[in-house]
């Protein structure tokens, strides 16, 4: 088969596309018939390397994609050929206390396919059947690739990490990406008033559309003034900061008192500066989140399926420019997911 694949980590010219040995599924696992896969940030993280993840080389990055059962493994009852299914990219080995509680996230093992083991950016990939979730007949492969990660991730961090209520306000910054325009359209399905910071007009007006009431362009203002204008001074119950560094300490000069800031990544950097003073004195609640449990992402992507939810798709490339792909994430090109298809699919 062909697929995406680097042998040592670096810029993008380390990656290429090309002969990789076929798949075959272990007891219990499937093979899929890849018909489209998604980009996401950790595809730039894990190119570039990730500190005490040491990868086998040559390594197929990617966690997410849909396609077509091609084959099971002996222990496999739940699919069969000819089934469409999606990628749910977290995994656990089972077996210890959290993942016995219902929550696999909190799992001392728990890894995501595409970072930790081999992704599925490729023409076929061998995924735990565990790993996958049913898509209906009439969603189209763009969406079925383009919804898993960022839009568990969003719906877990908002809506059961952070218990958004309808009537809060929340604020959601990079919403041109791929989990912040998932956020936009979770926030606002939720009931609340929803603020929303991108770097052009191009992308708030995408933002608007999905659900945004107010939007700020932080390339020409700062969102923190700007969120305590737009508040009478209050602030917002809640921010959405999957930025880092860069945005850490006006994150939590832009919350109401007693507010939160909920987090699932650090784009700009993971080590920020920070207000203890501010944190304690406003009782300020500070939750990461990570992934979803596999009812948490069946339970949104049944709203993806539905077209209650929508992801935005900028650009759907052949797999073999990966490296155009790639620079689209890193450069921050357009609004939503960037999505690959198999040039053999093409």
């Amino acid at each position: 088969m062909q697929a995406v694949q680097f042998d040592s980590h670096g810029d993008r010219d380390v990656l290429e596309y090309g002969e990789f040995p076929d798949p075959e599924p272990g007891r219990d696992e499937v093979v899929i018939d890849v018909k489209a896969a998604a980009l996401n940030h950790l595809d730039i993280w894990t190119r570039r390397g990730l500190p005490g993840i040491d990868l086998e080389m040559p390594h197929i990055p990617g966690s997410d994609a849909a396609g077509v059962v091609d084959e099971v493994g002996d222990g496999v009852t739940r699919f069969e050929p000819g089934d469409r299914v999606a990628v749910l990219a977290g995994k656990s080995g089972g077996g210890d206390e959290f993942t016995r509680k219902g929550d696999p996230t909190l799992a001392p093992d728990f890894h995501i396919i595409g970072e930790h083991v081999r992704g599925v950016h490729s023409e076929y990939a061998a995924v735990p059947a565990e790993n996958l979730t049913p898509v209906p007949e009439g969603v189209d492969w763009e969406t079925a690739a383009a919804s898993p990660l960022v839009f568990q991730t969003a719906w877990r961090m908002l809506r059961d990490r952070g218990d958004l209520k309808a009537g809060e306000s929340v604020l959601v910054l990079g919403a041109s990406g791929g989990v912040g325009h998932a956020a936009v359209q979770i926030a606002d399905h939720a009931g609340a008033e929803v603020f929303a910071t991108a770097s052009s007009q191009e992308k708030l007006d995408y933002a608007e559309e999905l659900g945004a009431d107010h939007t700020i362009n932080y390339e020409e203002a700062d969102f923190a003034s700007e969120i305590r204008d737009l508040t009478d001074g209050r602030g917002v119950d809640m921010v959405v900061d999957h930025i880092g560094a860069q945005t850490w300490q006006d994150s939590l000069k832009s919350l109401v008192k007693g507010g939160r800031v909920v987090t699932c990544g650090a784009t700009t950097g993971g080590n920020p500066e920070t207000d203890i003073n501010r944190i304690f004195w406003n009782q300020l609640q500070v939750i990461g989140s990570t992934m979803a449990t596999p009812g948490q992402a069946d339970e949104v992507l049944d709203l993806v399926w539905e077209g209650e939810l929508e992801p935005r798709v900028r650009e759907t490339l052949p797999m073999s420019e990966i490296a155009r792909a790639h620079e689209i994430i890193e450069d921050r090109e357009g609004f939503g997911k960037v999505v690959v298809v198999p040039d053999s699919e093409l």
